[in-house]
């Protein structure tokens, strides 16, 4: 009861409440967040207390940054449950191996990533987190009022009590594990004629196959792109095939980062994790960066300073919605053919990509 009491106040405070004027208001309130989410790391994480040193809180964009190398090497002393790795680790894969997908340690819901940047992560999130990442979810991405009846399809590599938890009054959800065949997926979706699916832009691409192929007879009435880098190309194919606008959710182990609005622009979740800019140089990059980010949300896992591999391209313009969230264009992720280093004579971060 209270994990649903604190979903329905974090949906309500996301979709209804929390309005800036400007960025400058939003500003002050963002680092806020940060410095009491700092404050409450400092005290319970020795990994990042350790790492910080002497440093004044208010100088935390001076900190080093982290990675997902050091967040598994540390990843015992990092977060602030007492969890260790092997244990974690053990229960994550247990979970995927058996497709029984409710693996905890105590109250502690655990995780793996899928890998799609080359390597797995582990993540551990408490029921109040789980509660507060389903409101947000919920908040962001329904088209429609909570109380609205709604089925949802949701296709990932391995289901989780973390995606369990957005189930909610007269939301139907139902989990689509990618290892079943094509095949499958297209007779379960006739049958159950969900409104909304959640899949990554591969997996979008062979339901618009068989849309094609005329064995797809249902249609949704909207389609959110998750976990893999989202093409153009595929993205026009399947706008084009289900004549609807693509919805992305910019979703990874440090985060729920981004979410579309209703024009279809992707924003920066904004007001839940802080993202730096770390711009990559060159004339033809004036916009894109690597985002490093500080999750303010979470205390199990903290996620402070943690460097992407992904490169993001700010929109040139303003979205029409007038949110004072960042607006991307495009998202990078591992799949890209890109090469960024850092020169050693400037500290200006380069990016080269090649023409095949």
């Amino acid at each position: 009861m209270k994990g649903l009491a604190a979903l329905l106040m974090q949906y309500i405070r996301v979709r209804y409440g929390r309005r800036w004027s400007n960025r400058e208001a939003f500003g002050r309130w963002q680092e806020r967040q940060v410095l009491r989410q700092l404050r409450y790391v400092q005290a319970n994480s020795p990994y990042y207390r350790e790492l910080w040193g002497d440093r004044p809180l208010t100088q935390w964009r001076q900190f080093p940054a982290i990675d997902k190398a050091a967040m598994m090497k540390h990843f015992d002393r990092l977060n602030t449950a007492g969890i260790r790795k092997e244990a974690a680790m053990e229960v994550a894969l247990k979970a995927e191996s058996s497709r029984n997908f409710h693996p905890r340690i105590g109250d502690i819901t655990v995780g793996l990533s899928s890998g799609t940047s080359g390597s797995r992560g582990l993540f551990l999130v408490s029921e109040r987190e789980q509660a507060a990442w389903s409101g947000t979810m919920l908040a962001k991405l329904l088209p429609g009022p909570l109380w609205k009846a709604e089925k949802v399809a949701f296709f990932l590599r391995a289901n989780s009590n973390l995606y369990e938890s957005v189930r909610s009054g007269k939301l139907q959800f139902e989990y689509f594990d990618l290892l079943e065949p094509i095949e499958r997926h297209v007779e379960r979706l006739n049958d159950y004629r969900p409104g909304i699916w959640a899949a990554p832009p591969s997996v979008l691409r062979m339901l618009a196959e068989k849309k094609r192929e005329g064995q797809l007879t249902t249609i949704p009435h909207r389609i959110i792109s998750v976990a893999e880098v989202l093409d153009p190309i595929d993205a026009a194919m399947i706008q084009e095939t289900f004549g609807l606008p693509l919805h992305q959710v910019y979703q990874c182990t440090e985060g729920f980062l981004a979410s579309t609005c209703r024009y279809g622009t992707l924003h920066l979740n904004e007001d839940v994790v802080h993202i730096e800019k770390e711009y990559v140089q060159g004339e033809l990059s004036a916009r894109k960066f690597v985002p490093i980010v500080t999750d303010f949300s979470r205390t199990t896992q903290p996620i402070i300073r943690y460097r992407l591999n992904d490169v993001l391209t700010e929109a040139a313009t303003p979205c029409p919605c007038g949110s004072v969230f960042t607006a991307i264009e495009q998202i990078e992720g591992g799949a890209t053919i890109s090469f960024i280093w850092r020169a050693q004579r400037t500290g200006d971060l380069l990016r080269f990509s090649p023409i095949i």
